[in-house]
């Protein structure tokens, strides 16, 4: 099993309207890298839901990987916001997976809790620039991120 990081601005699609929902395709990617992360999850792969773009953005639940990597039709959407004209049905350019709410987190683990972690000093999401919407993140970092959640918030 591998485990991500999914980014979403709480106000575009949150974590309570994923659990809502039950299930949402993460569409919309234009980032290569971004899309190869999600051309190489599996079904059952594990990812933290995270809130960005706001005042404290956090980690926020958990989610799974419920359907592998397949064309995403919002290339294809003349008009709309993600549409690119070099990707065809017949030659798609751009996928995305679908994701499931699996769990809550024990509570929110800020952005500053785990710039403030030295054993996520590596984590590409703390990197100065870092904008991708689908990261990897490893067993490690997995781990301190969840007993980060299970201890008391910091005064």
């Amino acid at each position: 099993m591998r485990y991500w990081l999914f980014k979403s601005e709480p106000d575009e699609f949150s974590w309570e309207r994923l659990k809502n929902e039950g299930k949402t395709g993460w569409s919309g990617v234009r980032s290569f890298q971004a899309r190869n992360n999600m051309m190489e999850m599996k079904l059952g792969d594990l990812g933290f839901f995270y809130h960005s773009s706001i005042a404290v953005p956090a980690v926020v639940g958990i989610v799974k990987v419920s359907r592998e990597a397949h064309p995403d039709p919002t290339a294809w959407e003349k008009g709309g916001d993600y549409f690119d004209p070099r990707s065809t049905p017949a030659k798609p350019m751009w996928f995305m997976v679908e994701v499931s709410p699996e769990a809550d987190v024990p509570r929110p683990v800020t952005l500053a809790e785990m710039r403030a972690e030295p054993a996520l000093a590596y984590m590409p999401l703390l990197r100065k620039g870092q904008r991708l919407s689908v990261q990897p993140v490893t067993e490690q970092e997995w781990t301190v991120i969840l007993g980060l959640a299970r201890r008391p918030p910091a005064p």
